[in-house]
């Protein structure tokens, strides 16, 4: 396996993270409507609840897309390029709906006011769905090919992106990242909270499973290879034992298959892909390919050494913090002032 081939499996795995932390980050703020309601005060406090099952993380999250986006300019710049000028618009309303999420979460508590509290609300709400669905759009336009032409440009427009399969990858997306967004808040929660959450994960199991799996067929026939069969068969296998597991309330064992499912899809997506980075629908030879859309070998070369070294690093830092949030939290944990940030001071 040369750098290239590296690279392109780091960048899988960069995003296949992002897609399982970040994830349930979206779940959470995706379901604070549902999960968050009654009395006003009730409902603040549950809805600081949930905020508090992400708060210790959600930020450090986001790091895995940050990083997946600069391993992508170095790696392959002209996939960076193309991508992120074709994709331009769908890209900036994810940008947009991430610095709301970041904003109505960070300052929520910073003012004492019901009015500003619920509109901080609806932000994360907005900054959590928008993401969620759009990321879906954008990947099933990549593995399904756009208009690519001899310059390395995108020559279609937006609502040429809004494709059956691609409205179908968003919508998968949406209802995975909700449902595993319930199995978290059931995993980290208690009392009324964690049973609201398991019965709502019981509820979003099924049509989850079925807007997945035909996604996922679709994209198995029609993009993917032999090998990446065994990969379906994970993924589905998966999706079904989270049917099964959210109506025992075995929300632990839930949260690891909705882990499972999402990272076969991510992986099916990006075998598909391979060895292309973004396929033109204008013809193969158009096409761009771990070979033509990337750096030098010296550039691989030194980047891979600095993976070496700061990865582990890295991830042993996010493991340790995950380790010590790991206590569930419940509305007797919350105290009656709104105090700081998520409300925990």
């Amino acid at each position: 396996m040369g750098l290239q081939e590296v690279w392109f499996v780091l960048i899988a795995v960069l995003f296949t993270g992002y897609f399982v932390l970040e994830g349930f980050d979206f779940g959470v703020g995706m379901l604070m409507p549902v999960l968050g309601r009654g009395r006003t005060e009730t409902a603040d406090t549950r809805r600081r609840v949930l905020l508090n099952t992400i708060g210790p993380v959600w930020d450090g999250n986001e790091v895995w897309l940050l990083t997946a986006g600069g391993a992508m300019f170095a790696a392959f710049p002209e996939w960076y390029a193309t991508l992120f000028s074709g994709f331009y618009l769908p890209l900036l309303l994810i940008l947009l709906g991430l610095i709301v999420r970041v904003v109505a979460i960070e300052y929520r508590g910073k003012i004492d006011d019901p009015t500003w509290r619920r509109r901080c609300d609806w932000g994360i709400v907005f900054g959590s769905w928008v993401p969620a669905v759009l990321w879906g759009v954008a990947f099933a336009n990549i593995v399904r090919g756009v208009a690519i032409d001899e310059n390395k440009q995108y020559i279609g427009g937006f609502f040429d992106l809004l494709n059956p399969y691609a409205l179908l990858g968003g919508a998968t997306t949406a209802l995975v990242f909700a449902l595993h967004g319930a199995v978290f808040i059931a995993l980290k929660s208690a009392d009324e909270v964690r049973e609201d959450a398991v019965k709502l994960a019981a509820r979003l199991a099924v049509p989850a499973v079925v807007v997945a799996g035909v996604f996922v067929v679709w994209t198995q026939l029609a993009y993917g290879k032999t090998w990446t069969w065994l990969v379906v068969g994970v993924a589905a296998a998966a999706l079904l034992a989270v049917v099964a597991l959210t109506r025992a309330e075995r929300e632990g064992w839930a949260f690891v298959f909705t882990t499972v499912a999402i990272v076969g899809t991510v992986v099916l997506l990006f075998g598909s892909l391979f060895p292309n980075v973004m396929p033109s629908t204008l013809g193969d030879t158009l096409s761009l390919t771990i070979e033509n859309a990337s750096s030098s070998p010296y550039t691989l070369k030194v980047m891979t050494w600095a993976a070496v070294i700061v990865t582990p690093v890295v991830l042993i830092y996010q493991g340790w913090t995950y380790w010590v949030f790991r206590q569930r939290i419940s509305t007797k944990h919350i105290p009656k002032s709104i105090g700081l940030s998520l409300g925990t001071k």
